[in-house]
């Protein structure tokens, strides 16, 4: 995880799980955003990792009782450290852990700004079956191939000025032909880091994922559903929704 030689030992990625009510039919894994480029060690009082902390509970709160278990990753290090991609080596090593726990249930990913970009790069994982990307950082480069098959939401606020929405619109736009499912949510008037609006950032994001755990398990999630259906009116895939 991270790089040894320049992070040390003792700098590992920290997993945090919610455990579902009885059995475990699906998981999601909540990742934080961090920096372009850092070795410093990731603390859970970092702003990154705490920013995803409300969004897990909300993600639990609505899923741990219909099997839906929430596990948060601190990741090793700050930064994404260009070829090293230190936060997907993390994320695909609680992939792993989850594949070992609980093999063949659905995993939906959910991540901020470089945990979006995560989120995306870690979405080829065989039992990942849909991701939420909230104000992702996202380029030319982010490989659209990475989505195919899965259903993707992605967020991101109008007035972001740290992660760009015109990239995560044109990468919504490449990806669509190739995903299950590509839904683009604008949020008017909305920063990147999600103070803005609160409510419905929590909303779309625990919404979506409980629709595809429902749509591919089966269990019966609840009247909680209405809302997104009413925020997320069919439109053509890619086709950006302004709320």
């Amino acid at each position: 995880m991270g790089n040894p030689s320049n992070a040390g030992e003792s700098t590992k990625p920290v997993l945090s799980v919610r455990k579902a009510n009885g059995t475990t039919r699906g998981v999601a894994l909540v990742l934080h955003g961090g920096r372009s480029h850092s070795y410093e060690r990731v603390e859970a009082r970092h702003l990154s990792p705490a920013r995803m902390v409300p969004f897990a509970r909300h993600l639990y709160r609505a899923g741990g009782k219909h099997g839906l278990a929430v596990w948060t990753l601190r990741n090793s290090v700050r930064g994404w450290n260009g070829p090293d991609m230190s936060p997907l080596q993390d994320a695909r090593w609680a992939l792993a852990r989850i594949h070992e726990q609980h093999p063949d249930v659905p995993v939906y990913l959910v991540g901020h700004s470089m945990g979006g970009l995560t989120a995306i790069c870690a979405a080829d994982d065989p039992q990942v079956d849909a991701v939420v990307a909230l104000a992702p950082w996202l380029s030319p480069t982010t490989p659209a191939e990475r989505v195919a098959g899965r259903k993707v939401l992605i967020v991101h606020g109008s007035t972001d000025r740290w992660t760009s929405p015109a990239e995560s619109l044109k990468y919504a736009r490449r990806a669509a032909p190739l995903a299950e499912e590509l839904r683009y949510v604008s949020l008017a008037g909305a920063g990147h880091f999600m103070f803005r609006r609160v409510r419905l950032w929590h909303t779309l994001t625990t919404g979506f994922v409980l629709k595809a755990y429902g749509e591919r398990t089966g269990v019966d999630v609840g009247g909680g559903l209405v809302r997104l259906e009413a925020l997320l009116p069919a439109t053509a895939a890619g086709t950006p929704v302004v709320l």
